[in-house]
């Protein structure tokens, strides 16, 4: 009997601030996703991004999982992990090679790829994406495919996403302790880019903007390629616990508000529309509960968004993102599902603001918001075939420099015995 092809599974899994979430889907031959499976559970023991009590994180990674593996009926062994802490680190590494005229083969591929080595300088910290982006021939920028072509001279900018090693081995130990491989790490601007972000924008120029939990990640795609990225410590939960503290209420009734009551922008009605409070104490030792106005409510969101919103414009013009190169800024993550934001970061940053979503279809519509964009995001990353140089060895192995044979393996040796 034939045996039945192998399904191409793919798993991602988005450890978060707020929440944990888990993607199975199987990928087709022509490269689309069927969804499979979905798990989600409120995140523990996370906080800005890292791991900060690995035994509650390891336990809510495997519920996740579990969760979506029931509803897929399969199990998985592997996932495509999303990593949105600070220390995230961007650069862009561009190498020449001469030819001498003579038409682009793979030996001269390989021979720039290994070019690159020497350009790129982890300063202590991991790689966690080397991606060859735009080819240039003879100065001629932006060519995606110059195998066949003539040239005297063969550069390439390679994409350089680099961590702070220690909390990407705690995300990764979490991770395998909870009875799951890590496929690879992928930092979640570069997940959320291929998520929400068109081809077009990212050749033009966008900034991207991931409203998260704990963290709040700032990243300009330019030439189809993530060319600037800044984290801040500040995100959803900070508006949260600034309500909770303000109006004296517990965190899960301040989230409650905010996500009903809550809005970035303001209207003649809000100082009638009353929204009644729940105390700490909870109605205990005849506590009632009071009633706020949602004018109230909005002006403490709003004083959080300002400070928000002014780091996030000193980003964007310390990463260059300014004239008629920076005219586009899309907001995604669990944050941008605050009523008005768009309108509002508009306002304030002077540009035009759109939400973004995952564009993924087949995906459940609770898992369809911008919330979910980066999981999305990291189920594409794993089905795709653009090359990224760190997939071609195990980051977690110790490599030794190999003696002769292919190339780019030496290459990528090398990338591994820097750090």
């Amino acid at each position: 009997m034939p045996t039945a092809p192998a399904r191409k599974l793919v798993t991602a899994l988005d450890i978060g601030s707020s929440k944990i979430s888990a993607l199975i889907a199987e990928a087709g031959d022509d490269g689309e996703l069927k969804i499979l499976g979905t798990g989600q559970r409120e995140s523990r023991g996370v906080k800005r991004g890292l791991v900060a009590d690995m035994e509650r994180v390891e336990s809510t990674v495997r519920e996740a999982v579990e969760q979506a593996e029931r509803i897929a009926g399969i199990n998985v062994e592997s996932a495509f992990v999303g990593f949105s802490g600070g220390g995230l680190a961007s650069t862009v590494a561009s190498v020449e090679v001469e030819i001498g005229g003579a038409r682009v083969e793979e030996q001269d591929i390989d021979q720039l790829l290994a070019a690159g080595r020497d350009s790129i300088d982890p300063q202590g910290k991991m790689i966690l994406h080397a991606i060859p982006a735009l080819y240039t021939l003879d100065g001629l920028h932006g060519v995606k495919k110059p195998l066949g072509l003539h040239a005297a001279k063969l550069a390439v900018d390679i994409h350089v996403v680099a961590a702070e090693p220690a909390p990407i081995k705690n995300m990764d130990l979490c991770v395998r302790s909870a009875h799951l491989g890590v496929a690879a790490i992928v930092a979640s601007p570069v997940a959320s880019g291929l998520a929400c972000l068109s081809e077009e924008e990212r050749e033009l120029g966008v900034a991207l903007v991931e409203l998260g939990g704990g963290v709040t990640n700032v990243s300009v795609f330019a030439g189809g390629m993530l060319v600037g990225l800044k984290s801040l410590a500040m995100g959803g939960i900070d508006i949260t616990d600034d309500i909770a503290s303000a109006f004296g209420t517990r965190r899960v009734e301040a989230e409650r508000m905010k996500c009903f009551y809550g809005s970035a922008t303001t209207s003649p009605r809000d100082n009638h529309d009353m929204i009644e409070l729940k105390p700490i104490a909870g109605g205990e030792d005849g506590t009632e509960a009071s009633r706020i106005t949602r004018a109230q409510l909005i002006a403490v969101i709003r004083q959080r968004l300002e400070h928000l919103t002014g780091d996030i414009a000193s980003a964007l013009k310390e990463m260059g993102f300014s004239g008629p190169f920076g005219r586009q800024v899309v907001l995604t993550g669990g944050g941008s599902e605050l009523k008005g934001i768009a309108d509002y970061a508009q306002g304030v940053l002077g540009r035009a603001v759109r939400i973004g979503r995952p564009k993924m279809p087949g995906l459940p519509e609770a898992h369809g918001g911008p919330a979910f964009t980066t999981l999305a995001g990291l189920a594409q990353f794993g089905a795709s075939k653009d090359l990224d140089l760190t997939s071609l060895v195990n980051p977690r192995t110790t490599t030794q420099k190999a003696e002769g044979g292919n190339i780019m393996q030496r290459l990528i040796a090398a990338f591994r015995t820097q750090y």
